[in-house]
């Protein structure tokens, strides 16, 4: 803002992931710096995807890579997000934790980890281009997070549907009183809300949340938020859908 250089941002921000980086060094007694930074990068190169423990390059075992994943989490470097059957509250009572997401705890760590040019998307038109490793979806799962009730931190969830031969996948699930909510992210206008009907009909449950690049709307019985309002759905009333 002060100096109207987004290269300025970007050195920054590269300073602070080589501080973060330096940092893996105060484990060491427990986690080699390599071993570590190596379990941080594959959480960047999954966002948006189930994680892999068995992912490009991978030097470490199954052991070793949860042993990585835990330690981010209690340093808040990382925060993980469950699959959960959501036949009903609260979630994380059929959660299986054999199936996980991670997010890195920030949109612009993530930025310089992947590489990701800031000029290019705040400036360009088309956002599904530059959405590499699903920042549509992280920065979403960071407002659910930032914006949750600081006594009463919620756990994020995700669901699919569990058969051999069906892709359909909620970005999403949150409780909301008694209620559950689906929330399904897009990083552009378009697509289709198949997985989230269906999780609509197979959890008879009466609507939920649709985050794009599209303005306020509503659509049977899914409310539409645009991507910079995703703070907003924590502190929502159980009325609004």
């Amino acid at each position: 803002m002060q100096n109207k250089n987004l290269l300025s941002v970007q050195r920054l921000l590269d300073d602070l992931t080589i501080s973060i980086q330096t940092d893996f060094a105060k484990y060491k007694s427990r986690f080699s710096t390599l071993e570590l930074s190596e379990v941080w990068s594959a959480v960047a190169k999954q966002t948006g995807e189930k994680f892999s423990y068995s992912y490009p390059g991978a030097t470490l075992n199954n052991k070793q890579v949860k042993a990585g994943l835990e330690l981010l989490s209690m340093a808040g470097l990382v925060h993980q997000i469950t699959h959960t059957s959501a036949n009903g509250i609260p979630l994380g009572a059929e959660s299986k934790h054999k199936f996980k997401k991670y997010l890195i705890y920030d949109t612009g760590i993530f930025h310089r980890l992947m590489n990701l040019d800031l000029g290019e998307i705040l400036l360009n038109d088309d956002f599904q281009a530059v959405n590499k490793g699903g920042l549509a979806e992280l920065f979403v799962g960071l407002e659910l997070i930032k914006n949750s009730d600081c006594y009463h931190p919620s756990s994020l969830f995700y669901w699919h549907r569990e058969s051999k031969n069906s892709q359909a996948e909620v970005d999403y699930v949150i409780q909301k009183g008694r209620r559950i909510l689906p929330i399904e992210v897009k990083a552009g206008t378009k697509g289709s809300m198949q997985s989230l009907f269906l999780f609509l009909k197979e959890k008879n449950i009466p609507g939920g949340i649709r985050i794009s690049l599209e303005n306020f709307g509503k659509t049977n019985h899914i409310q539409i938020f645009p991507i910079y309002a995703a703070h907003i759905i924590p502190s929502l009333k159980n009325s609004t859908w």
